[in-house]
């Protein structure tokens, strides 16, 4: 049977965290104190960070991402009974300097090579952006990084998939939205891009406004899915 791909894309547009960087290498510097309790850190932060950021979109209390990062951090750490400055300011640190994915730089190349214009759309602030496209070298591959600063507002406002398709001057339509969140990538869905969903975790289906077009457990696949 022939694998679905996508025709008339100009550009690929990434989501940054879980997409194209490893957020559970956030806690990998702190293993030794963290023991037992890592994963666990792990899978709170992640998850209070996400929260917060909808939580305040709803309420119209916009922080930027690196104090949510940070507050929610300080959650998880209270929740599981860890208190340690020194070790909530490397904590912090290392999200500064998370890893890509292994197969990362090889499918931007690739995608670079083919003639994509190829962007980040992300909530992260240009500083935590920035750093973390320096720490995986990616600089060369990436025309654009665009954060939610901009637009005051967390995903999945359709503001923040806006900044993408007004920033590259291109149509929705032509642009393939990557991200490994079921929820980013169903509202860029509904927002008109093409969607491929980087479902790294095996998720579910939502039952959510939009649909990504293609589903992939990683990025390695992805060159051969898209057509310019």
């Amino acid at each position: 049977m022939e694998k679905k791909s996508l025709r008339g894309i100009r550009a690929c547009v990434f989501d940054a965290y879980g997409t194209l960087f490893d957020v559970n290498s956030a806690t990998a510097p702190c293993l030794r104190e963290l023991g037992e309790k890592a994963d666990a850190l792990n899978r709170l932060w992640r998850e209070k960070q996400l929260q917060y950021s909808w939580l305040r979109a709803c309420q119209g209390k916009h922080a930027d991402f690196w104090q949510v990062t940070g507050d929610a951090l300080d959650f998880a750490l209270r929740s599981l009974g860890i208190g340690n400055d020194e070790l909530r300011r490397r904590l912090m640190q290392s999200y500064l300097a998370l890893g890509a994915y292994p197969e990362v730089p090889e499918t931007l190349a690739q995608l670079k090579r083919r003639g994509f214009t190829l962007a980040i759309l992300s909530n992260g602030t240009p500083k935590m952006l920035q750093s973390a496209v320096e720490n995986a070298k990616l600089n060369s591959l990436l025309d654009a990084v665009f954060s939610v600063e901009k637009a005051g507002v967390y995903k999945p406002d359709p503001r923040v998939n806006r900044l993408a398709s007004d920033g590259l001057g291109i149509a929705p339509n032509q642009i393939c939205f990557v991200s490994s969140n079921a929820w980013d990538a169903y509202a860029a869905s509904a927002f008109g891009m093409f969607v491929i969903w980087c479902n790294r975790a095996g998720q579910q289906e939502e039952n959510l406004p939009g649909k990504p077009d293609i589903a992939l457990p990683s990025l390695e696949e992805m060159p051969d899915r898209v057509e310019p």
